[in-house]
């Protein structure tokens, strides 16, 4: 076999340039000419119309249609070039500006191990935005950010910021709403490099008032007053402070802080189920106080992080990072291209993920030994469930499980004393009790502490019925107390 007969087959990724086809390089030009068929992103760009006279050009414009997200689209266009290179040996993919920038389906084909990718730089937007406001961009440190990830991109940044994608008057909206105070003056860029031509400083409140907005449109900003992770930067800075300044702060270790981690989760663990079945509805009481809860947790987060930061091991922004990618990598069916339509499936590839990822051999690895003994089932449970040995698979059934609870001497017998055996009985049932519970789709840790909580309940009917009649439970008539106690349980 020869060598051509090894080559995979090429892209070439070809950059249009920013505007008129006057910004089209002739390397661009050259490429777009030798090959036999020629892929354009889009029809909608300047420099497109001159290609679309060719038979041989083939425009992607209808893969945005019907598509729910910008995601499926640049898959599509992706499937339909590697198969027109598979095709044909070599194909040539156009992009607006330079394909080197900010062209989130050239990143799709350089990971794309079936072809071979070339790539033939441009002009880009971004250099007719710097040409055009005056500013050398790495001696300003501008970053360039997307606008439909601006939230998440620009968190924290102070600027400044070139916001490239900024293609409709509501994207521009969402940018704008990003912030709870004005970050001041922007700059539009708005079909640079063409006769229309728009590059006009605006208010921060006018940035999606003051022209129509297309994908030639662009946003400058000099300088964000407030970033948008202002709150959380404060926050963190804080601890800092008080690991300085604290007596009792600056002795915590992480270590000690265990015990209060425990005490805020379970706190917030509380708070949370004060919401009840709708949220929405809840009183704003409720609300704050379930924000007060999670801020003691995240608190607790920080100073660990803070702690780590000093020790030298890793910061927040490791903290960050890591549990990104981690999200990541065990949402194939949301980044790649495993297919989960259900939650079951979402579990299970979830597993088989961190099974691999954590070069785990026993499906139980990870359930902490510590974990409280009901939830420890429940999360067996769906570790089980997840390789279809859920629950009833490798238990009783219900009918069994009720038989058993029915027939057990202790629950009979109340002078009955359990044997080693019985005990261990009793045990495995609670565990399969746990384990169906949570095979429902219900806590068993949630449900046994409600149970508690009307046992709770119960109790103190009988208490103030004992204080009723001038004394307490302890020094009642046992008969007496007996009675009260019965009474107390059977109300509803």
């Amino acid at each position: 076999m020869s060598a051509d007969q090894n080559r995979r087959p090429t892209v070439v990724a070809v950059g249009l340039g920013p505007a008129g086809p006057e910004h089209t390089t002739p390397a661009a030009v050259e490429a777009l000419s030798d090959a036999p068929v020629v892929f354009l992103r889009t029809s909608r760009h300047p420099a497109a119309a001159r290609w679309l006279e060719l038979a041989n050009v083939v425009g992607l414009d209808h893969c945005y249609e019907g598509a729910a997200t910008f995601d499926e689209v640049y898959r599509s266009i992706v499937d339909i070039v590697r198969a027109g290179a598979a095709e044909h040996g070599r194909v040539a993919y156009a992009v607006p500006g330079s394909p080197a920038v900010a062209e989130r389906t050239v990143e799709l084909l350089r990971s794309e191990e079936s072809i071979e990718l070339e790539v033939v730089p441009g002009l880009s937007f971004c250099d007719l935005a710097w040409a055009r406001l005056g500013i050398d961009p790495i001696e300003s440190g501008v970053r360039l950010v997307d606008a439909e990830s601006f939230a998440v991109q620009a968190a924290g940044d102070a600027g400044p910021l070139l916001v490239g994608q900024c293609w409709s008057q509501g994207l521009l909206s969402s940018v704008k709403l990003c912030f709870d105070t004005d970050p001041g003056q922007a700059v539009l860029l708005h079909h640079l490099g063409l006769a229309d031509e728009v590059i006009v400083e605006v208010p921060w409140s006018e940035i999606d008032r003051t022209l129509e907005a297309d994908h030639l449109t662009s946003l400058y900003v000099p300088h964000l007053a407030v970033p948008i992770a202002r709150e959380l930067t404060r926050l963190a800075e804080l601890v800092r402070v008080l690991r300085a300044r604290c007596p009792w702060d600056r002795e915590q270790t992480h270590h000690s802080l265990v015990q209060h981690l425990l005490e805020e989760t379970y706190e917030a663990m509380e708070a949370i189920e004060l919401l009840g079945d709708d949220p929405a509805g809840a009183p704003p009481a409720v609300a704050a106080h379930v924000s007060e809860e999670l801020g003691d947790l995240l608190c607790q987060v920080l100073f660990h992080a803070t702690l780590a930061e000093e020790e030298g091991l890793f910061d927040l922004a490791d903290v960050a990072r890591s549990v990104h990618d981690k999200l990541v990598v065990r949402h194939p069916h949301v980044f790649g291209d495993v297919t989960a339509t259900t939650a079951g499936d979402v579990l299970a590839n979830w597993e088989r993920n961190k099974q691999v990822e954590k070069k785990r051999t026993h499906l139980f690895e990870g359930i902490p030994a510590a974990m409280p003994a009901l939830a420890r089932a429940a999360k067996a449970e769906r570790k089980l469930a997840s390789v279809e040995l859920g629950w009833p698979a490798t238990g009783l059934d219900a009918g069994a499980l009720v038989a058993a609870l029915a027939g057990m001497l202790v629950l009979t017998d109340p002078d009955a004393r359990a044997d080693r055996d019985s005990a261990a009985a009793v045990g495995s049932l609670l565990l399969e009790e746990a384990r169906l519970v949570a095979h429902w789709g219900e806590d068993p840790e949630l449900l046994l502490r409600q149970a508690l909580d009307r046992l709770g309940a119960k109790l103190a009917v009988a208490e103030a019925a004992a204080r009723d009649s001038g004394t307490d439970l302890a020094s009642l008539d046992p008969a007496v107390r007996l009675e009260l106690w019965r009474a107390a349980n059977a109300e509803p």
